[in-house]
């Protein structure tokens, strides 16, 4: 038995709607605390409250729209500093995870885009404490090259996601946590390519992907 195109598509929203929670949570509360609140300076710090939290929910929200989504308004490839500022914007400036660009091309296919975003998504979810995320890729011929490596005090990445990320899990018994991972190897695996990951006796963890194209006419 294998999942459906709609069970799937569940699952990534169930997803979505998990990290979604929080930060659109945050404002209904900071909603109620303004609405009863009269000293000045508690209002003040109320809407610094709303105003992070509708920051958060908008950045989770465009992150999700090129990761998950058909990225609509863009053609058949998406400017990688679209990418770049939605890893930035999920992680936020300044904050726990330190990111680290390597993507010398202009632009990536849409496959590539979603790709290299749910891998960041991933290692950055196994940054448990923060640390350093590394994003590259390197376009030549009919291949991207995509590698994307977490380093950090406190890593983890269970088997759940290493299994989905290698095609190694059955489809009926995916679960929302591991939809990212399972996108990743559908998508890779569309394109005749592949998806490696590093073992979990080391320090780090780094996901290599390899996707094929068909040469420009």
């Amino acid at each position: 038995m294998t999942a459906s195109a709609v069970d799937f598509a569940s699952l990534l929203c169930s997803r979505l709607c998990h990290d979604l929670l929080s930060p659109v949570g945050a404002l209904n509360n900071g909603l109620e605390l303004l609405a009863d609140e009269h000293d000045p300076d508690m209002r003040a710090r109320c809407l610094d409250l709303l105003n992070e939290s509708a920051r958060a929910s908008a950045n989770k929200l465009k992150f999700f729209r090129l990761a998950f989504g058909a990225a609509g308004g863009f053609g058949e490839s998406v400017a990688a500093r679209e990418a770049r500022a939605a890893i930035e914007g999920l992680f936020g400036p300044g904050g726990r995870v330190e990111l680290g660009w390597m993507v010398e091309a202009e632009a990536l296919s849409k496959t590539a885009i979603k790709v290299l975003l749910n891998l960041a998504l991933i290692a950055g979810d196994a940054l448990v404490r923060g640390g350093r995320l590394d994003v590259g890729a390197e376009v030549g011929g009919d291949t991207t090259e995509i590698v994307v490596r977490a380093e950090g005090p406190r890593l983890v990445l269970d088997s759940e996601l290493r299994d989905a990320l290698q095609g190694r899990t059955d489809e009926a018994a995916l679960t929302p946590r591991a939809a990212a991972a399972w996108l990743v190897h559908q998508l890779v695996a569309g394109t005749g390519g592949q998806v490696l990951v590093s073992a979990p006796e080391e320090p780090f963890v780094m996901f290599g992907a390899t996707l094929h194209h068909a040469p420009a006419a």
